[in-house]
């Protein structure tokens, strides 16, 4: 005799298996698969995402932003820490001054290479006891590495990401694809240091709505400095946003010129769940208050001889 739908319905929801509900009521496993894709779905707590910009980390250059960055992450306790990418700047490894040029006098890999895993272990050391998720991006900068090594195959082994030392600080490395570079989905939210262009493969371009438009559900990139939040709604209610911020370091890039001046910071996403999320951006200036009891201006000029030649961060009012 099979027992009615109310009683097969309860041991459901009470936890009994399929296989055993099947087996005690006589009611197929498939239709109990059915039935059992009526009940209403769990209300999941939201979670919280931190997301580290670009960093970039290259020798002679401030690092005391990772320590901030850290102590933050240490105080809002996300579930997942997320850096976007470029945290290895290899200026020794850029090829767009040439190998002659006075721009490459002086640099060596080994030094770009020691500051990026400084940078990391700073970053590292200032989380203290949290203890997280923490996924690193491989950005275009650490591909940088990858194409020399191309170039000078001779090198592979003497030189390579088994150098870094994200892995063993515990960070889930998502690495380049094809000369792109790769996608995480973390809640709903897919991240890379760029997304491509269809059938080109170079970064898509435009503003943040652009590239909404293009990648079609919400996401977080870096690559480009600055902050911008791109937001669409569709005619189902269903809303999303996509962000665009390649820029947590405190030094100048001498190919921008006076557009240095640009947003510096970190970003913590709220209430993530499904791909919706709301946006918390805290910038560098914010986080050197907080941590120096200082601006970062006030910082940069205290603590690094000529900061305010150096520096845009440390031309700014106090």
């Amino acid at each position: 005799m099979i027992a009615p739908k109310s009683t097969a319905l309860t041991m459901l929801a009470n936890g009994t298996s399929q296989r055993e509900v099947s087996r005690v009521t006589g009611i197929s496993r498939k239709t109990l698969y059915r039935w059992a894709e009526t009940f209403p779905k769990p209300d999941t707590a939201p979670r919280r995402h931190f997301v580290l910009p670009d960093t970039q980390c290259k020798p002679g250059e401030p690092l005391d932003n990772l320590r901030w960055i850290g102590k933050a992450i240490r105080e809002y306790k996300p579930d997942v820490v997320v850096h976007i990418g470029d945290h290895w700047d290899f200026p020794s490894l850029s090829t767009y001054s040439a190998p002659e040029s006075g721009a490459m006098e002086g640099l060596r890999y080994e030094d770009d290479l020691k500051a990026g895993n400084d940078g990391l272990s700073i970053l590292h050391k200032a989380m203290g006891a949290w203890n997280g998720r923490k996924v690193l991006l491989r950005g275009n900068h650490e591909n940088r590495l990858t194409r020399y090594l191309d170039r000078n195959p001779k090198l592979s082994g003497a030189m390579g990401f088994h150098q870094f030392n994200d892995r063993s600080l515990g960070w889930e490395v998502v690495d380049y694809h094809c000369g792109s570079p790769g996608q995480i989905t973390i809640d709903g939210v897919i991240y890379a240091h760029y997304f491509s262009a269809v059938n080109t493969g170079r970064a898509i371009g435009g503003t943040a709505n652009n590239k909404l438009n293009h990648v079609g559900t919400s996401f977080v990139q870096g690559h480009v400095q600055g902050y911008e939040v791109g937001t669409k709604q569709y005619a189902t209610g269903v809303v999303r946003k996509g962000i665009v911020a390649g820029s947590a370091y405190l030094h100048d890039e001498d190919y921008k010129g006076m557009a240095n001046s640009h947003w510096r910071g970190v970003v913590v996403l709220n209430e993530v769940r499904d791909g919706t999320f709301c946006e918390m951006p805290l910038t560098l200036d914010y986080l050197c208050r907080k941590y120096e009891g200082m601006s970062v201006a006030r910082y940069l000029r205290e603590h690094y001889e000529n900061a305010e030649h150096r520096f845009s961060l440390a031309r700014a009012a106090t």
